[in-house]
C-alpha cells in the first residue's frame, strides 16, 4: 500500500488535504481511482487508512478510513554523526540510515574527511540529503521523516552529543566483540543514542579520544576494515535488532 506523510495541519476531523507533490504523485503517477486506499503519517506517531474521496485543481482530498498508533518506530531514538564521505556515498548512507531506524542524520566535517563544504554546498547539499530521507521514510514505512542535520565540525557533534543518553564509536582498538555485545546489550528501550562513524581513512586517535573524554563508548564491528558507508550500517543494524520490541 502506498505511503505519505502530511503535517498535523493537514488532518482536519475525518479529512486529510494532500498538498504540493504528492498530489502529482496520487493522480498522475499512481493514478489512483477515488475510493483506493492509502496509509499517510502525521509526522508525530499517527497512521492513517485512507480513501482517496476527490481531487481539486492543486489538492487531493483523504477519508479517514482508521486512526492508529505508528508501529514502525524503534524504542529508542538514534542519531547517526557521519563523517562527510567521498562522492555521493552519503546519499546511500541516508537512504539506508532511515530504512534502518535511524532518528537523525548528521553531517560531520573531520580532520581526515577529504570532502570539504562551504556553506553554500552545504546547504544544497543537505536539501539533496533530506529529500532522500523523507523517499527513504515513505518507502521503509516510517512514522516520522528523519531529518538530516546542517553540516557541522566535529566540537559541535561532540556538544551535540552530550545531550544523549549513549554514544558508540566504532574504532579498531577497541576491546573485543564481547565487551561490545556487553555494551549493546546495556542500551535500553527510551535512551537515546549517538553513533560516530568516521570518513575514508577513519577518525585521528585525537578524535577518539575527545570522544571518549566526552563519554563515548568505543566499540569493534569484527575483524574486518569496514568502510565508511558500511561500519555505520552495520552498527545501525545492531541497535535496531536489539531495540526492535
Amino acid at each position: 500500500m502506498q505511503h505519505f506523510f502530511v503535517s498535523p495541519q493537514q488532518v482536519k476531523e475525518e479529512k486529510i488535504y494532500v498538498e504540493g507533490s504528492d498530489v502529482n504523485h496520487i493522480k498522475n503517477v499512481l493514478r489512483m481511482k477515488l475510493g483506493e486506499k492509502l496509509t499517510v503519517n502525521d509526522g508525530e506517531g499517527w497512521q492513517y487508512l485512507c480513501e482517496v474521496e476527490s481531487y481539486e485543481a492543486d489538492m487531493a482530498v483523504l477519508h479517514i478510513v482508521e486512526k492508529s498508533k505508528a508501529e514502525t518506530e524503534l524504542a529508542s531514538r538514534i542519531y547517526l554523526f557521519q563523517g562527510l564521505p567521498k562522492q555521493d556515498k552519503m546519499e546511500l548512507i541516508v537512504q539506508k540510515a532511515v530504512e534502518l531506524g535511524a532518528y537523525q542524520v548528521i553531517p560531520v566535517s573531520t580532520k581526515r574527511a577529504v570532502v570539504k563544504l562551504d556553506a553554500k554546498k552545504a546547504g544544497k547539499k543537505v536539501e539533496r540529503w533530506q529529500q532522500i530521507a523523507v523517499s527513504a521514510a515513505k518507502q521503509a514505512g516510517r512514522g516520522i521523516v528523519p531529518t538530516v542535520g546542517e553540516v557541522c565540525t566535529y566540537a559541535q557533534a561532540l556538544k551535540i552529543a552530550e545531550e544523549l543518553d549513549v554514544v558508540l564509536i566504532p574504532y579498531e582498538l577497541a576491546e573485543g566483540i564481547e565487551e561490545t555485545k556487553k555494551i549493546i546489550a546495556g542500551i535500553r528501550p527510551g535512551q537515546s543514542v549517538g553513533v560516530f562513524i568516521g570518513p575514508e581513512g577513519g577518525f585521528e586517535e585525537e578524535e577518539v579520544k575527545l570522544a571518549m573524554e566526552a563519554g563515548a563508548k568505543p566499540v569493534t564491528l569484527g575483524r574486518r576494515i569496514l568502510r565508511t558507508e558500511t561500519a555505520g550500517l552495520t552498527t545501525l543494524s545492531l541497535l535496531m535488532f536489539h531495540l526492535e520490541g
